[in-house]
């Protein structure tokens, strides 16, 4: 089964970036696997959508805003996902693009072996490389959810 491991964030807006962090992290951890492949992007929507192309599942990591506390980790399918960061006024959300390319015959994962981890973010605007504290604390545990989902062939919830 080929899996795509992808963070997603902007790396100078102190918390968006902690996907890519989670990513980086994953990936000194994981042997060399040529059905595992490790990335890193800054891009949702329709762009997300085609990065999948040619994978039979994904793990995504982004940072999440619902209101939740700092640090805590979401665990999503791509119908869950209570926030737009995933699209922009120029795109579709998630849920879309996956759904346009399955009509248009794109290798993509099946939804459900698409997991979303989100890490709820408490600063997603201030440009800043460093995360906040919450969000820092929280990074073993994001990358333990990732780490799981690899093992138990990342079932979304």
């Amino acid at each position: 089964m080929k899996t795509l491991i992808l963070g997603l964030g902007n790396p100078i807006l102190r918390d968006d970036s902690v996907g890519l962090r989670v990513a980086q992290e994953v990936e000194h951890l994981i042997p060399a696997n040529p059905d595992v492949e490790v990335g890193l992007d800054y891009w949702g929507g329709l762009r997300l959508m085609e990065r999948m192309i040619g994978f039979d599942r994904a793990i995504i990591i982004d940072a999440i805003c619902t209101g939740a506390s700092p640090g805590t980790i979401h665990l999503l399918n791509p119908d869950d996902i209570p926030t737009q960061r995933s699209s922009s006024a120029h795109d579709v959300n998630l849920s879309t693009a996956l759904e346009l390319g399955y009509q248009a015959g794109a290798h993509l994962p099946p939804s459900k072996d698409i997991l979303l981890i989100g890490v709820e973010a408490a600063d997603v605007q201030t440009f800043d490389e460093a995360l906040s504290p919450e969000v820092e604390d929280a990074l073993p545990a994001a990358v333990e959810a990732v780490m799981t989902a690899l093992t138990h062939n990342g079932d979304a919830p």
